[in-house]
């Protein structure tokens, strides 16, 4: 009988603890739930305050990415601009070079009606003609000594052949129709030829 008393005063002790046991239980985890909730709190707006962070980085670059877009389209505009006005234009300083080659020829064509010295007249035409022939070897401009030279396509054209009148002028220029000339060592015109064969 002592036994069974024994074991009658342990049962409620026993049930005692098992229900601090749960109620341990319940409080971890209530204070569990709420570690958690809190965690969970402060990951959601770490998550904000990141994603906050990423849309205003990607406000600022396409903000920047726009800026330059607009940069490089003002450049094009601009540069398109500046070379229209320098085609317009690249010609001015020849033009300008050539005025007083024009104002002689007009001095020449009034002298022409007041004189009648067929020499002065032919002098004064040879001044205007070396006048203007000097101003564009200044541009650059050159003409092509062609006459008795190996005929060069890169530098003439053939018009005709025609037997060589004598055994060094074969596959040589004979004749030249019409100058060639080079600008700064570029082939504007290619002299027009006759070739000796």
């Amino acid at each position: 009988m002592a036994k069974k008393n024994k074991t009658k005063k342990q049962a409620p002790h026993k049930k005692q603890i098992q229900e601090d046991k749960d109620n341990l239980e319940e409080v971890l985890t209530e204070e569990q739930k709420n570690t958690l909730n809190t965690e969970d709190n402060v990951e959601v707006e770490a998550c904000e305050d990141d994603k906050t962070l990423l849309e205003k980085q990607i406000t600022e670059l396409k903000d920047k990415h726009l800026r330059l877009f607009s940069e490089f389209d003002n450049f094009r505009k601009r540069t398109t601009k500046e070379r229209i006005e320098l085609f317009k234009s690249a010609h001015q300083d020849l033009m300008l070079d050539l005025l007083p080659v024009i104002d002689d020829f007009d001095r020449a064509m009034q002298s022409f009606e007041n004189s009648e010295d067929a020499t002065a007249i032919k002098e004064g035409v040879a001044l205007i003609y070396n006048k203007f022939k000097s101003t564009l070897e200044k541009k650059g401009l050159k003409c092509m000594d062609s006459k008795e030279k190996e005929f060069d396509t890169d530098f003439h054209e053939a018009i005709t052949e025609i037997p060589a009148p004598t055994k060094d002028l074969k596959s040589k220029v004979v004749d030249v129709v019409e100058k060639g000339y080079t600008l700064n060592d570029k082939v504007i015109r290619y002299a027009k030829v006759v070739v000796g064969k």
